[in-house]
C-alpha cells in the first residue's frame, strides 16, 4: 500500500508501509517525496535527506548511528529516497521514517507516520507422523515469497527442496530449515526421534582395575527429544564438591587432565576411557544428558570403580642381633596384598628394582638388609608394581627456626627419613662417648622455652619392621647475653711499679666483648680498654680507684660490681709550705707545712740544718709551729715523711725572719792613743734584717756628721772631743747608741802619780754604773710597761802602745783590765751608748753620773 503524507506541497509518500523479513536477510524501505520552490518568497532548495529512527524525542540519522554502522544505505534519485539494511537483527525491528532539510529556515519536512519493519525466525514444524515417517514443514510469522529452502539433518549434510520435507524416523536425528541465499540464518533444530521416553542403562555396576592400568565405564542413554549436550561426571566432584547439584563434566576437570576419553561406539552409547589409574580415581561415575526442555537426573547408581593398589605387607620380622652403627638385617615375611585381587593370578616380586622371584601365593619370606627394597605385582601387569617396603633410609635432621637460636625461644627438631612402612622416631643427646639419654619417641622434640643448658649434639634413629637407621648428629648452639659478669684481682696488697692483672669473666654465647671503665666520681665513669684483661706493667699511684667491668655481645650486657684498687707507695717527694706566704717578722705566728702522697698514710719529722752531720730532730708531724718566732729561728728547714715502704726527705727551704736592728756596737780605729792630728775611724754595727742604714750624731749638732757604717775624723783635735751616737735602721725599726770620746792632757813621766787616782776613779766609777743597772732593771720588772726610750751602755775604749789590741765593751772582766794597766800605759776613754737622740751642747750642762771618762796621755 502507498501512502502519501503532505502538507502545503510538503509530501512523503512509502511504498509499503509494513514489511516482514527474516533476521540475516537484507531489507530496502523505499519512499518519495515532493516539496514546494519557494518558501516565504524565497526559492527553496533541498540540502539534506536522511533516514532515521526516533531516539529519545530525536531524529537521529541511521548512517550515523553505530547500530547500523557498516550495514545501512542511503539511497538518492530524482525525489526517490531507498533505505538498504543488510544482515537484519532482532532490533533492528522499528519504525523508519525519511526527513527533508532545505537552505530555508524553517524548512524542514519528516515523514509520518513511517515504515514499520518486523523481523521473524525460521522454525521447523512436525505436521504429519506414520509409523515409520514424518511430515516437516519451514515456517515463520511472515508471508514470505515462494522462495526456495534449505534443510539441514543433524546441522550436517544439506536436502534442497521447498518449504516442505517428508523423512523417515532414525534414531536421534535433528532437522533445520533456512531461506536459499540466507544460509546463515537457519532455524532451530528439531528432533525427530519417533522415542516417548529418557533411559540410561549402565553396562557394569563395579569395576576392579588395577592402579596405573586403563578402564572403560559404558552406558547406554535415548530421548524423546534432541539431547544438545551429554558428558560424564563424578557427584562428589561436581564445581569441586562447592556446588554438588551442578554436574561437572569430567573431561574439564584438572584431575583427570589427560587421562580421561569419551568414545561413542554406536549412536546410543557413551564409554569413558580412563588412563593410568589413580588411587584417587576410585569412585561412582555417571552419565547425564540435557535437551532442549529436560535434564537427566537419576537417584540410580552408577558404575563404580575400585583402583587396585599392591601393597607388600610385613607380616613377621625379625632383626639379626648381629647390629652394626647404622645397618642391620632381617629377616621378614611378606605378603603381596591387594583390596581387589583376582583369583588364579600369579605374583611377581622384585628386589631393588629387578624381577628375581614368581609365586602363586602372595606371601614371601627371605632375608632383606638395610639397602634393600622390596615391591611386588601381578603377573602380566608388572609395569603396575606396588610400592616397595624397605628399611629406614635418608634420615635428616632439621631445625627450626634454621636462623639463630636464641635462649628463650621456641625450638623445634624434626627427625625425617624415608621409610615403608613408616618409621618410629626417637631422639638422643649426646652426654660422652657412648653415653646417650633418650630424650623423646616422637618425629620431633619441642623445647618451649630453649635454655643454654640444651645446647649439645643431638641425633635421631629411625626404626620399622625391616630395620633401624641412625642420623648424624647436631649441634644445638644456644646463643645467649652474658651471665653476671665477675672480676677477679690480686689478693695480697698491690705495691706500686708491681704489675697487676685484673680480669673480667661472664658465660655468654656469642662470646662476649669486655670493655673496663674507671670511676671519675659519682656518677662519671672513663671508658679504659677493651679486653678480658686489664694489665698495668707498672702500676701506679694515680691508678688508684674504682674499677668495674662489661661483658657485653649482640644480645645482651652485664656489668660487674667495683672493685677497688688500692695502691701502696712510698712517700713521694715532700712539698713545704709556709704561712704566712708573705714577709715572716719576728714575733709572728709562723706554720710550716710539710705534705706528701703515700700510702699508708706517712709520719712526719722536721729538722733544721745547723752544719753538723747529726741533725737535731725538730718535731713530729706535718706541722712545724713556731707561735712567736725570734731571728734566731732563721735558716734552713727541711722534714722527712716515712712509712713501710720507704722514706723521702723535702727540698730545703729557708725560712727568713724579718726583724728590726738590735744595739749598734762602736769600735774605734786605731785603737791605741788618739793623738792630735791623727785619723779616726768609727764603725757602728747592729744585727738586722733587712741589713739596716747607718747616721752618725754629734752632741748638741742638729745635722747628722755622717751616713753609713763608717764615721771618719781625719785630723782629729781636742774640739773633737765630746759625745756621738750612731743610729741603725730598717723598715722594722730602729736602735742608737751613744759614746764619749774626750782627751785629757797627762806624760809617761807622771805615769806613777797618776796611776793611783785613776785605778781608784775607775773602780768608784765602775761601782756606781753597776748600781745604776741594779736601780733602773729593778724599776724595769717593776713597770714593764714603762719601756725607756733610750738604753745607754758603757763601754771601755782602751788605746794601746802597740795598737794591736781592739777596743773592748766594759763587760770586760777587772783582772784583765788589771793585767793590761800593768803591761802599758793605758789610755781610756768614755764610750757612752744610749737609744735617744744625741743632745746639744745646752742640754747637756750637768755630768752624767753613770759616764765613765778615760784619761788621754800625752807623749812627752
Amino acid at each position: 500500500m502507498s501512502v502519501v503524507q503532505g502538507q502545503d506541497d510538503w509530501g512523503v509518500t512509502y511504498s509499503p508501509t509494513e514489511i516482514c523479513a527474516v533476521k540475516g536477510s537484507t531489507v530496502e524501505i523505499r519512499c518519495s517525496f515532493t516539496y514546494p520552490s519557494t518558501w516565504d518568497g524565497s526559492v527553496n532548495r533541498v540540502e539534506k535527506t536522511f533516514w532515521f529512527k526516533q531516539k529519545d524525542g530525536e531524529p537521529v540519522d541511521l548512517t550515523t548511528d553505530s547500530e547500523y554502522r557498516g550495514r545501512v544505505e542511503n539511497l538518492y534519485e530524482n525525489n526517490i529516497c531507498t533505505l538498504r539494511i543488510r544482515n537484519l537483527r532482532e532490533r533492528d525491528s522499528a519504525e523508519y521514517r525519511f526527513r527533508i532539510e532545505t537552505n530555508q529556515a524553517g524548512g524542514r519536512y519528516s515523514g509520518s507516520p513511517g515504515v514499520t519493519l518486523s523481523l521473524t525466525d525460521l522454525s521447523v514444524q512436525v505436521e504429519n507422523t506414520y509409523p515409520s515417517r514424518a511430515n516437516l514443514k519451514c515456517q515463520s510469522s511472515c508471508d514470505l515469497p515462494g522462495n526456495d529452502y534449505v534443510w539441514y539433518k543433524n546441522g550436517g549434510s544439506t536436502l534442497s527442496g521447498t518449504s516442505s520435507l517428508q523423512v523417515d524416523f532414525n534414531y536421534l536425528d535433528s532437522y533445520s530449515c533456512a531461506l536459499k541465499g540466507f544460509e546463515d540464518s537457519p532455524s532451530p533444530s528439531v528432533c525427530v526421534t519417533g522415542r516417548d521416553r529418557n533411559t540410561v542403562t549402565y553396562i557394569k555396576g563395579s569395576i576392579c582395575a588395577p592402579k596405573g592400568s586403563s578402564v572403560d565405564i559404558s552406558c547406554t542413554y535415548s530421548s524423546n527429544d534432541c539431547i544438545t549436550s551429554k558428558f560424564w561426571f563424578r557427584p562428589e566432584r561436581s564445581h569441586q564438591g562447592q556446588n554438588p547439584s551442578q554436574p561437572e563434566d569430567l573431561s574439564g576437570d584438572s584431575q583427570y587432565a589427560g587421562r580421561v576419553q569419551i568414545l561413542e561406539t554406536w549412536r546410543g552409547r557413551s564409554t569413558l576411557r580412563i588412563r593410568n589409574l589413580r588411587d584417587s580415581d576410585s569412585a561412582q561415575y555417571l552419565f547425564t544428558f540435557k535437551t532442549t526442555g529436560f535434564e537427566w537426573r537419576s537417584d540410580l547408581a552408577g558404575t563404580t570403580l575400585t583402583v587396585t593398589a599392591l601393597q607388600v605387607q610385613v607380616i613377621t620380622a625379625t632383626v639379626n642381633q648381629y647390629y652394626t652403627y647404622g645397618q642391620s638385617n632381617t629377616l621378614a615375611e611378606l605378603k603381596c596384598h591387594s583390596s581387589c585381587s583376582p583369583a588364579g593370578v600369579s605374583y611377581v616380586w622384585f628386589k631393588n628394582r629387578k624381577k628375581f622371584k614368581t609365586t602363586s601365593i602372595s606371601s614371601y619370606k627371605d632375608w632383606i638388609r638395610l639397602t634393600d627394597t622390596i615391591s611386588c605385582a601381578l603377573e602380566g601387569h608388572e609395569a603396575f608394581s606396588s610400592p616397595p617396603v624397605y628399611a629406614p633410609k635418608l634420615l635428616s635432621v632439621s631445625v627450626s627456626p634454621s636462623a639463630e637460636i636464641e635462649e628463650g625461644s621456641s625450638v623445634t627438631l624434626t627427625c625425617s627419613s624415608d621409610a615403608n612402612p613408616a618409621a618410629n622416631y626417637t631422639w638422643y643427646k649426646w652426654n660422652g662417648y657412648r653415653n646417650v639419654r633418650l630424650l623423646s619417641e616422637r618425629p620431633t622434640l619441642v623445647f618451649r622455652s630453649i635454655q643454654s643448658s640444651d645446647s649439645g649434639q643431638y641425633f635421631c634413629s629411625a626404626t620399622n619392621e625391616l630395620g633401624r637407621s641412625t642420623s648424624e648428629t647436631i649441634l644445638i648452639d644456644v646463643k645467649y647475653a652474658p651471665r653476671t659478669a665477675s672480676l677477679s684481682r690480686p689478693s695480697a696488697e698491690i705495691k706500686e711499679g708491681r704489675s697487676v692483672t685484673l680480669t673480667c669473666r661472664s658465660d655468654a654465647n656469642p662470646a662476649a666483648t669486655y670493655t673496663w671503665y674507671k670511676e671519675d666520681g659519682y656518677v662519671d665513669f672513663t671508658y679504659f680498654k677493651e679486653g678480658r684483661q686489664l694489665v698495668f706493667s707498672s702500676i701506679q699511684s694515680s691508678d688508684s680507684g674504682q674499677y668495674f667491668c662489661i661483658a657485653e655481645n649482640k644480645l645482651g650486657r652485664r656489668t660487674s660490681v667495683n672493685t677497688f684498687i688500692d695502691v701502696k707507695y712510698a712517700p713521694k717527694l715532700p712539698s713545704v709550705s709556709v704561712r704566712p706566704s708573705a714577709e715572716i717578722e719576728e714575733g709572728s705566728s709562723v706554720t710550716l707545712t710539710c705534705s706528701s702522697d703515700a700510702n699508708p698514710a706517712a709520719n712526719y719529722t722536721w729538722y733544721k740544718e745547723d752544719g753538723n752531720a747529726n741533725v737535731p730532730l725538730l718535731s713530729e708531724g706535718t706541722q712545724l709551729v713556731f707561735s712567736s718566732i725570734q731571728s734566731s729561728d732563721s735558716g734552713q728547714y727541711y722534714c722527712r715523711v716515712e712509712n713501710l715502704l720507704g722514706a723521702n726527705t723535702s727540698k730545703d727551704i729557708f725560712v727568713d725572719v724579718k726583724y728590726a736592728p738590735k744595739l749598734p756596737s762602736v769600735s774605734v780605729s786605731p785603737s791605741a792613743e788618739i793623738e792630735e792630728g791623727s785619723s779616726v775611724t768609727l764603725t757602728c754595727s747592729s744585727d738586722a734584717n733587712p741589713a739596716a742604714n747607718y747616721t752618725w750624731y754629734k752632741e748638741d749638732e742638729d745635722s747628722p756628721k755622717a751616713s753609713g757604717q763608717i764615721f771618719t775624723i781625719t785630723d782629729f783635735r781636742a774640739e773633737h772631743s765630746g759625745s756621738y751616737s750612731c743610729g741603725a735602721q730598717n723598715k722594722l725599726g730602729r736602735s742608737n747608741s751613744t759614746f764619749h770620746l774626750s782627751a785629757v792632757a797627762g806624760s809617761q813621766n807622771l805615769l806613777p802619780l797618776v796611776t793611783i787616782p785613776v785605778v781608784l776613779l775607775a773602780v768608784i766609777s765602775l761601782s756606781v754604773f753597776l748600781w745604776i743597772r741594779k736601780k733602773r732593771a729593778s724599776r724595769d720588772s717593776a713597770e714593764p710597761e714603762e719601756r725607756p726610750e733610750h738604753t745607754e751602755e758603757y763601754a771601755t775604749v782602751h788605746f794601746s802602745n802597740n795598737r794591736a789590741n781592739p777596743l773592748y765593751s766594759n763587760m770586760r772582766e777587772a783582772q784583765q783590765l788589771r793585767q793590761t794597766e800593768q803591761q802599758e800605759v793605758t789610755e781610756y776613754a768614755a764610750v757612752k751608748f744610749s737609744s735617744a737622740a744625741p743632745r746639744t751642747r745646752g742640754q747637756d750642762s750637768g755630768e752624767d753620773p753613770a759616764a765613765l771618762y778615760s784619761t788621754v796621755n800625752k807623749s812627752r
